[in-house]
């Protein structure tokens, strides 16, 4: 079977309900560097948008508004994820997160697997860290602490 010469679509598209999805458009793109896909995105009768995509370096995730019953992490006073997002300068992005609002959950630190990162909380508390790869280390070389084996994130 010959392989296609098209790009393949990502596989797996992180889908994230947001109270107020155009605040969230705005906030990403603003904060994050996130782009609309305006094509994409649907509104109500009433023009409330309901549904959008956003990319970042080609990776794309789904903005939904889930409807009356849906509480944000925020609101709920708790984590729900993360998301692991990697990025070309951590530090020029780490700037601009900060310029822009986001509540800072962690400092840029090295991780025991070679990348370096720094975790943030978006406007409806939605977990994002963001990171860049400083050394390529195969899996036989990393040397987690046991906080890391513990899987400890913080969520202050």
């Amino acid at each position: 079977m010959a392989e296609s010469t098209t790009e393949q679509p990502q596989r797996i598209v992180p889908y994230l309900y947001y109270e107020d999805v155009e605040g969230a458009l705005r906030w990403l793109s603003a904060v994050f560097g996130f782009r609309e896909r305006a094509e994409e995105t649907l509104r109500s009768d009433e023009g409330r948008v309901v549904h959008a995509a956003m990319e970042l370096h080609g990776a794309r995730i789904m903005l939904g508004s889930p409807g009356a019953d849906y509480r944000s992490p925020q609101r709920l006073g708790q984590t729900t994820h993360n998301l692991y997002v990697y990025v070309d300068d951590l530090d020029q992005h780490f700037a601009r997160t900060q310029r822009g609002g986001a509540r800072l959950l962690t400092e840029i630190t090295a991780t025991f697997y070679g990348d370096r990162r720094y975790g943030v909380a978006d406007l409806e508390g939605q977990h994002w860290y963001f990171a860049q790869t400083a050394q390529e280390l195969p899996a036989s070389e990393w040397r987690p602490s046991a906080r890391d084996l513990a899987g400890h994130e913080s969520t202050d």
